[in-house]
């Protein structure tokens, strides 16, 4: 992750057009032509050796040739003279090329990837940054940049807009330009051989002129990069994305339930959802959503999910709480305070309800009073206002006072949005919405799927900054035995676990599992049965053999040794037959479980090609593909994520029971759900996991069968979780160490499970204490505070706490160092609580974190001290920081540890 000269992209003060020309409809000269009439104040200087002149301005003949070396270079010219040229423009100091240029490995050309490779060793040495090849180029309207090949220009507005796809560039700009939507930022990034959209994220989430971003993806590079960009976007603004390919193939082939029902598109949803973007679907959609955010920047973080509906129309109501409902939205149940208001201002023949009906010849004062009841009720989140144009009212005088009543409510503004129905007679109204920053759309399904944009989005959200209950105390996992396992089968050339050695592995890492036996012939299945007790399964035990029951090689409720003794004849014969080819090692003998009314679930894991490792849950069972009731998540994972994972199947709402069924313990199925999630991080040679099925109750969990395939570990210097697409809890930080006094104390990354135990901390403090920490007086740390301390992504940011060894859980200090995107600095901050300053805790934790920087290859940490910080100050002094006067405040001081 890097933006390291990004500024030189998005801010160049000069720009080189290298293949400027003057051929009419040529690529250099539209895009001589954009770079020269949109209103860029810098220098432009067209590069053409055949050329006086392009536009009018003197053209030079090759880059030796500029007088000075551009901050921005878009180069046009053939495939094969990119990289010379991008080396040329890096030595002279230029630091930002736009490559147009197609030609670089596009449909798998070889002779093409040699000249992509061949361009990035040419800018490697100058860290000059590419944007391309094969795009349209990129647009900064605000400074009046068009550097790209686009008909149309963007409108200045405060809207990015990436996209994989040229053609989604033209196809946006033709839509939002006549509806007045502009952008800060516009970037086809076409091949991303280097900058990429975890690099352009990392950039505009602190970019003041962007308040949302919106993303056209076709496939997600460096996966990791990716999802820590997009969550720390995501934090600051709205992202809001449309996913080109949702059906191109992107799974490894999978023998497993778990990996027929993993579907890319499906992964592809789950991480958007994990890093809190909107994800929409169509092109209408990604439009609409842009035009919602690009309204009014309340609109994007609504309060509530409760809407009510005020129309003119009976009809226009109920297709809008059709289209509410159908959507997974709310409608608001409204209070008697506000429907014995509206009884006063309305006709007797109003609906008394939500949808508000206020009848066909409704005049703008029957809008303004419904709606100014509306948003007073405490009960109401946002409002949908809808007019269908009549002979007796005019839809102009409706939309007027619904804007009066929206400015006149102020303190109780809510989202309101608008869909006034027609052609004609709603274009007047429609322009009166867009000059007050209200949306408006042409149906009543439009404005309703926009609400549900933001609704999605606000949980998404939630679910970003939800505090996690800690998980339930069990076990620690042996891992010891599961890598015996996996090596043994690798050592062997098996690609799977047997059925009792996948079982193993599940006990190992506390997933509970009824008994099971291996056995080689009939007889020692007798002995086995015996031994655990009838009713017994038999299995039979093949390594050629996938699906068990496909071939007859099931059979469940064996009461006697006569039944078991005929079965095992008959399980051999049968799968003999149609699998003449397996190799038949025996079966396996398992506990016949009596579970009445226990549902059937899956749960596994599969590896994606881009995101690595996905969990997998379910309704399981033998018609578990038919029934495709499941869902997807990123691990690592912690209840609230396991819990909401479950929560998106249709199996969840019979797991909490019904009738006289008692509910499942979801605990248990959450906390499965998070050992499985570590067992995919803990070990790379586990390619699949497929436990189908888990039967879940009131009692608890268990699984009857389960499957691990397995694969050779790429690197086995490289540890496992690298591969996961979210850095998981690094576990091998965990420390012990001593306070001065000789007091033990714990040193372990923070966990999102310590929030509570923080706000005690900091609110145990005293007041100067917190003021020389943040800068300023606060009682308590908020939740949103809280949270962002908490629930950090350390791939990018590590903060350690420290507990008492003899009372875990309880936060005696933390340190944290949180690094730019380009892991060259990292800023620091320390906290003690007030009582236990002085035992040199504080300088333990410093001297940990320095050492986690310098492992992570951070070049230097650095922090901002308040100058009555004295005891900071020296303990800077002791660790090596040089010290300096803040430039901007000579109350701070500036300290500054280079590291090697």
């Amino acid at each position: 992750m890097s933006v390291r000269h990004l500024d030189k992209l998005f801010a160049p003060r000069s720009i080189a057009l290298i293949g400027a020309s003057n051929r009419e409809k040529s690529v250099g000269q539209v895009v001589a032509r954009n770079l020269f009439h949109s209103g860029f104040a810098g220098p432009v200087m067209p590069v053409n050796p055949k050329a006086e002149a392009v536009e009018g301005v003197l053209a030079y003949p090759d880059v030796a040739g500029l007088p000075f070396a551009p901050d921005l270079a878009v180069i046009c010219t053939p495939p094969d003279t990119v990289a010379g040229l991008v080396g040329e423009l890096g030595a002279r100091g230029t630091k930002a090329c736009v490559v147009i240029t197609a030609g670089f490995g596009e449909g798998g050309d070889e002779a093409g990837h040699k000249r992509r490779q061949a361009v990035l060793d040419a800018a490697q040495p100058h860290t000059l940054r590419l944007v391309g090849p094969n795009c349209v180029g990129m647009m900064v309207p605000p400074l009046g940049l068009n550097a790209s090949f686009a008909h149309i220009g963007a409108k200045s507005g405060n809207l990015a807009f990436l996209t994989q796809s040229g053609a989604m560039v033209t196809a946006m700009l033709d839509w939002a330009t006549p509806r007045g939507i502009g952008f800060s930022k516009v970037v086809s990034l076409g091949d991303m051989a280097d900058v990429d959209f975890g690099d352009l994220l990392d950039y505009l989430a602190n970019d003041r002129d962007t308040r949302a971003i919106l993303l056209y993806v076709e496939a997600v590079t460096h996966a990791r990069k990716f999802m820590s960009a997009a969550r720390a976007a995501a934090r600051a603004k709205p992202v809001i994305v449309i996913k080109g390919g949702r059906h191109a193939e992107g799974m490894k082939a999978a023998a497993s339930h778990t990996g027929a029902l993993a579907g890319s598109d499906a992964v592809y949803d789950a991480a958007f959802k994990r890093a809190g973007m909107l994800r929409v679907y169509t092109l209408e959609e990604l439009f609409d959503a842009a035009e919602t955010l690009s309204n009014s920047a309340r609109q994007a973080r609504t309060v509530g999910e409760r809407l009510a509906i005020l129309t003119n129309g009976g009809g226009l109501g109920v297709l809008a709480t059709d289209a509410l409902i159908e959507g997974g939205g709310k409608l608001a149940e409204l209070s008697p305070e506000t429907l014995t208001r509206l009884d006063g201002v309305l006709p007797e023949t109003w609906s008394r309800g939500n949808p508000v009906d206020i009848i066909g010849d409704a005049p703008g004062e029957r809008y303004e009073a419904a709606l100014a009841g509306l948003l007073a009720d405490r009960q109401v989140d946002a409002v949908l206002v809808m007019n269908c144009p009549v002979a007796v009212a005019d839809p102009l005088d409706a939309a007027t006072s619904v804007v009066k009543a929206i400015e006149e409510a102020d303190g109780r503004r809510k989202p309101v949005f608008t869909a006034w129905l027609g052609e004609e007679a709603p274009q007047a109204a429609r322009r009166l919405f867009a000059s007050k920053a209200l949306p408006t759309y042409p149906t009543p399904e439009q404005a309703v799927r926009a609400f549900m944009h933001l609704v999605r989005y606000r949980r998404n959200q939630e679910l970003l900054m939800q505090t996690p209950d800690s998980v339930p105390p069990h076990a620690e996992p042996d891992q010891e035995t599961v890598r015996e396992l996996l090596q043994g089968a690798l050592a062997e050339g098996r690609e799977w676990l047997t059925e009792p050695e996948a079982k193993r592995v599940m006990a190992a890492y506390n997933i509970p599992i009824v008994q099971t036996r291996e056995v080689a012939d009939a007889e020692a299945a007798l002995a086995a049965a015996e031994d655990i007790g009838f009713p017994v399964a038999l299995k039979i035990l093949s390594p050629d053999i996938t699906h068990k029951s496909d071939v007859g090689g099931v059979k469940l409720d064996i009461e006697s040794p006569e039944q078991l003794q005929r079965e095992t004849e008959r399980m051999l014969r049968r799968c003999q037959q149609a699998q003449p080819d397996a190799r038949i090692t025996g079966f396996t003998v398992q506990q016949m479980a009596r579970r009445p009314g226990a549902h059937e679930l899956i749960l596994g894991i599969v590896e994606d090609l881009q995101f690595g490792p996905v969990v997998l849950f379910g309704a399981g069972g033998t018609a578990v593909e038919v029934l495709k009731d499941k869902a997807l998540a990123l691990p690592p994972l912690n209840m609230t994520l396991a819990r909401a994972m479950i929560g998106e199947t249709r199996i969840h709402g019979l797991l909490q029971g019904y009738r006289d069924q008692p509910a499942a313990d979801l605990d248990a199925v959450a906390r499965a759900l998070i050992d499985l999630s570590q067992l995919a991080a803990d070990f790379q040679e586990i390619a699949e996991i497929d436990i189908n099925p888990l039967l879940a109750d009131a009692e608890g969990v268990l699984a009857l069968d389960a499957r691990v395939r397995v694969q050779a570990a790429p690197d086995a210097s490289r540890r496992p979780a690298w591969r996961l697409a979210i850095r998981p809890y690094p576990k091998h930080l965990e420390q012990d160490g001593e306070m001065r006094d000789g007091t033990a104390v714990k040193l372990r990354p923070v966990r999102p499970e310590d929030e509570a135990a923080l706000v005690e901390t900091y609110s145990s403090m005293t007041a100067d204490d917190v003021h020389m920490r943040f800068f300023h007086y606060m009682k308590a740390l908020d939740h949103e505070s809280a949270a962002r301390l908490t629930q950090i992504d350390y791939n990018r940011e590590m903060a350690l706490v420290a507990e008492p060894a003899d009372k875990p859980g309880e936060i005696w200090g933390v340190v944290r160092v949180a690094a730019d995107p380009d892991n060259a600095r990292a800023e620091y901050a320390v906290s003690v609580r007030s009582e236990l300053k002085g035992r040199g805790l504080g300088y333990l934790l410093m001297q940990r974190i320095l050492a986690y920087a310098e492992e992570r290859g951070i070049g230097e940490v650095w922090g901002d001290v308040l100058t009555e910080n004295e005891r900071m100050l020296q303990m800077n002094k002791e660790l090596g920081f040089t010290l300096s006067r803040h430039t901007d405040d000579p109350g701070i001081v500036r300290v500054v540890k280079k590291l090697s």
